[in-house]
């Protein structure tokens, strides 16, 4: 049993001769939670949402583009594949900004919608509803659910847990190899494991996320939502009163109590709530939303499912339980456009227009010249002064490719020695350069050059790095 730090919650205006005080624990173990099946438009949303991000993932290794994966990360060859597009190592500027155009879209969907992303395309949210729907199917609704855990062992029941079980290693281990398959070619990857040709990694690392699919989606659950995601904790820093949210109105549903179905609630003295629990019973994290605002909220919206179809059948408007915001709850203007989205938005579309520029000049080849320290300058033939380089070039295309090298910056500079390099897919290959330029053209003792890069077959296809060439002091002829 784990240990627990009991907290006392202190009223300032309280009596302090009364020892009233409630003890309030940090962590609490943990109860398992039946949700109750239910249907609806947020239900729907959701299982449409879900069945799309879970067929991407799914099938995305299993489709080829030319011979590769559509989306394949080849660590060994630093190579990444997306969508027909092979990324580098020198292409991690365009993943930093990938990063940062997640991370504000996290902050504007968050402070418009608040954590529709948890409830709707959270990887956790969507395993889960998986392992729920497969229980649901198995061992039947949420009361023979609850029937079925407090019975004796017996035969019916170890068949029911077994098979609820298997379904969930099978989906966790279709999980984990998928995973592994977006870093190992999927087809080969299934042949070596079932052959035993595949190495000790692929094996380990298939099991890790197979088991920890099957204990997150099927054990812990919401017990992940609330001990160990943080963007649980710091959600309320982006949250303000125009926030929308999953709320519970007060002011129409409270006081609440049972009433029969004609009954006018008005003359009863209550409100619209008939406290009847659906509520809370559908809610993965086992919250009463009528409590207000929590932070084990996800927004999934199944109590708004399950509330409106009881208004529904009690003839009442919709919407006691809905997206809504503080200030709509209190009577107040609630507004769209704030400061804070427009700060969140315009940083989001500014990564956007990056990435996208970045995109769209972005070159499938690299280079980066570096000019040999072990002198400054060495003296040629007929009086030339000549600089040593060594060239770095990187193919960035798929296949080999021919490329042809230039010199500028000073009139009637150039390479002595080769000016062209066949480099593979991928290869960075080294070129020994050595640039000669007659001394009488030399104006200063350090000057800036160009080195261009050209594909033999597409000439447009160019980059230029900068250099500098050293010489000897400028020539001047008796005249000056």
């Amino acid at each position: 049993m784990s240990e627990q730090i009991p907290v006392k919650q202190v009223d300032p205006k309280a009596d302090p001769s009364q020892n009233n005080h409630k003890s309030v624990e940090l962590y609490a173990s943990r109860k398992k939670i039946y949700v109750k099946e239910v249907t609806g438009f947020f239900q729907r949303i959701r299982t449409i949402s879900l069945c799309m991000l879970l067929g991407m993932y799914f099938l995305f290794c299993w489709i080829s583009i030319n011979g590769e994966q559509l989306v394949y990360f080849d660590l060994p060859h630093r190579k990444f594949h997306l969508f027909g597009i092979t990324f580098w190592p020198q292409d991690f500027i365009l993943l930093s900004l990938s990063l940062a155009i997640a991370a504000f879209g996290l902050f504007f969907i968050t402070t418009l919608f608040g954590r529709v992303w948890c409830g709707y395309t959270c990887p956790q949210t969507a395993w889960t509803f998986i392992f729920m729907w497969l229980e649901e199917r198995i061992e039947g609704s949420r009361n023979q659910r609850m029937k079925l855990d407090k019975q004796a062992g017996s035969t019916r029941k170890i068949a029911k847990k077994t098979l609820k079980h298997a379904a969930w290693l099978f989906v966790a281990l279709a999980t984990g190899l998928t995973f592994v398959g977006y870093f190992y070619p999927i087809r080969d990857l299934i042949h070596d494991l079932i052959t035993f040709n595949a190495n000790g990694w692929a094996y380990f690392w298939v099991a890790f996320f197979t088991v920890a699919t099957y204990m997150n989606a099927g054990w812990m659950r919401e017990q992940v939502c609330l001990y160990m995601c943080p963007y649980a904790r710091f959600q309320s820093v982006m949250f303000d009163r125009n926030t929308r949210i999953v709320s519970y109105d007060p002011n129409r549903g409270e006081p609440r109590g049972g009433r029969k179905r004609d009954a006018n609630p008005q003359d009863l003295g209550l409100g619209d709530c008939i406290d009847c629990g659906l509520c809370v019973q559908v809610c993965p994290t086992g919250i009463d939303i009528r409590n207000g605002l929590q932070y084990e909220c996800i927004g999934c919206a199944l109590c708004i499912d399950a509330c409106d179809q009881v208004m529904e059948k009690m003839d009442y408007p919709k919407g006691l339980i809905r997206y809504t915001t503080e200030n709509e709850l209190e009577g107040q203007h609630s507004s769209l456009l704030r400061p804070r989205t427009f700060g969140y938005g315009f940083m989001l579309l500014l990564m956007f227009g990056i990435v996208g520029w970045q995109l769209l000049s972005r070159l499938p080849l690299g280079l980066d010249v570096i000019r040999d320290r072990g002198g400054l300058y060495q003296l040629g033939p007929n009086g030339a002064i000549d600089n040593s380089y060594v060239l770095k070039i990187l193919n960035m295309t798929d296949s080999p490719q021919d490329y042809d090298i230039t010199v500028s910056g000073i009139e009637g500079i150039h390479i002595t020695t080769r000016t062209s390099a066949h480099v593979e897919s991928g290869e960075v290959f080294s070129l020994p350069v050595v640039v000669e330029v007659e001394a009488e053209k030399i104006k200063d003792t350090n000057t800036e050059i160009h080195f261009e890069l050209h594909e033999h077959d597409h000439p447009e296809i160019m980059i230029k790095r900068e250099s500098r060439f050293l010489g000897p002091e400028p020539y001047h002829n008796g005249d000056d």
